[in-house]
This record gives C-alpha cells, structure tokens and sequence, in this order.
C-alpha cells in the first residue's frame, strides 16, 4: 500500500527536474499522474511533447499509470486543459503540483517587458490558471491537496533576477491566501522552496551551483507527504528542502512598533528612526559580499 493509492495527481513542469522526481515519487506513492510539460528551453523556447512522453513511459515501465500533457500553463486555456486531463482520463483530481518555470535573467536596469511578462506568466500566473478550476473541482470534493513552489529569490531577493523573485513571492502570498479560502473545504495548500540541481541552475557561476548542489529526486518525498492523508492538518507553510534537509521557514511579523503622539514629521521620524526601529537586515547582502551602508564617496 502506497500513501497516495487511489489518487490523481497533476503535475506541471514534469518533464525534467524537480518536476520530473516529484511526478515519478507521486506515482511510486500510488498515485495516477498527469506527466504536464510544454517542454520548452530554460528560457522557454522550442515546445515539445517528448519530455512529458518520456516521463510518462518511466512510470509506466514501473507499473503506475500516467498520461503525458503539453499544455502551456501560462495561458487559462493551458490550465484548464491540464485539469480536464485529470478528470477525462482518470475520473477525479486529488492532488496539483506547480513546477513549471522558465528562468529570463537580467538586471532590472536592462529586463525588457518581454523578459518580464513570460516569466511572471509561467511561474505566478502559471500556478492560478491550475489552481482556479483545480480548486472549484477540490471545493465540491471537499477534498483536495496543493502544492507549489516558490525560491530563495523569491523569499531572500536575487539581483539578477527580478522577474523570477517577484514572481516566486507571489506564490507565496497565492499559497496564503488560497490555504485561507480552502480551508473550510478540507483542502490543504503549502508551498516549497527547493535548493536542487536542475536545468535552470546550470546557468549559475560556480560557487552559486555549488550551493545548488542536491539532487532534485529528494523534494519528491516531501511532496508526497504533503498531498497525502498523513498531512492533512497541515496548511499555509512554506518548507525548503536540500537534499536530506527539511527547514519550516516562518511567516513575515512585525519586529517592532513606534507610536508618535502628535503624528510623525519626516525629521521627526529620521531622529529616531535608527535607534527604536533598526532594519531586518536583507541576508543575502552579507551572502552576496555586499557593503551596505556604502563607503562614503
């Protein structure tokens, strides 16, 4: 007995990667799995079929069942159809996982509204146009488990890629507030942020890659957990996963508070400002060897 027998799961961006191991340890866990890939380039060129197919006869060639789909998830059509896949072919939809994403990098003095838009297109909009009719299917069902995934560069920021980090925290506050209006449903809704290597992390110096370094096979196991009945209490997290490690990040709060009596002036506010608030300092300003405050000229 599997922990997912007699499950259907959908996961996009399961031709290669993350998304690959996830849609192969889903269906070693039980499950039937929709194989979604557009199988596109990194940067989201050339689409193909042949990955989806590829995975698809991988879990075949173990005894699950799978089908391959190459819809776009970037367009509510795309999303829809990938749902519909679920439901034609194997009668219900338990459980969607969002992987899919393209990497565009440039700084964002230089991104062009192309770079821009097709990444936030895959990766933020890319989880709401599944999301949306998987969630009115999961709302009847009363029953349902999503996951999705964000990043360090969404959650810690990434110079070089603003598209990508802007859209990875939005997953996030989607996974918030999607977790909020599913609840009462039953349906649980947690995102993961992976360290893994992958396809995208091949474009990265060295150093960067070698922190990277941890197979994409070991999120598997953590996403098989969260869509299964063993989780179903657990809701709104974010958790990253490196290799054997699983870390629960925590939810933004307020450090501390300053009240003016009379209201705030601008210089009355630079007076104090350093002394009662301070900063939460941004971690990868040290990790990336940043000076801030600037030398002065």
């Amino acid at each position: 007995m599997g922990l997912l027998d007699g499950k259907v799961a959908v996961v996009t961006g399961a031709g290669s990667g993350i998304g690959r191991g996830v849609a192969l340890g889903l269906a070693a866990a039980g499950a039937n799995v929709v194989v979604n890939d557009y199988g596109v380039t990194v940067d989201g060129r050339d689409p193909s079929s042949e990955r989806a197919l590829g995975v698809v006869k991988e879990i075949e060639a173990h005894g699950g069942q799978a089908v391959a789909n190459a819809d776009s998830v970037a367009t509510m059509a795309g999303g829809q159809a990938i749902v519909d896949a679920a439901l034609n072919t194997f009668g219900d939809l338990h459980i969607v996982v969002c992987c899919a994403g393209i990497l565009k990098e440039r700084m964002i003095f230089n991104m062009s509204e192309e770079e821009w838009d097709s990444v936030v297109a895959v990766h933020l909009k890319g989880h709401f146009t599944v999301m949306r009719p998987a969630t009115r299917h999961m709302r009847e069902r009363r029953y349902g488990r999503i996951v999705t995934f964000t990043s360090t560069a969404g959650l810690e920021g990434s110079p070089g890629q603003p598209n990508y980090s802007a859209a990875k925290e939005g997953i996030v506050g989607l996974t918030r507030s999607t977790a909020l209006a599913m609840a009462k449903y039953g349906v649980t809704v947690n995102c993961i942020s992976p360290t893994a290597e992958t396809r995208m992390t091949e474009r990265l110096p060295d150093r960067r890659r070698a922190q990277a370094a941890a197979p994409p096979e070991a999120i598997a196991p953590v996403v098989a957990f969260l869509t299964s009945d063993r989780a179903a209490h657990i809701t709104g997290q974010i958790l990253h996963v490196r290799g054997n490690q699983v870390a629960l990040w925590s939810h933004p709060a307020p450090i501390r508070a300053i009240t003016s009596r009379e209201g705030w002036t601008p210089e009355a506010l630079a007076d104090v400002y350093d002394a009662a608030l301070g900063q939460d300092r941004l971690r990868r300003i040290d990790a990336l060897g940043i000076t801030w405050p600037p030398r002065s000229s």
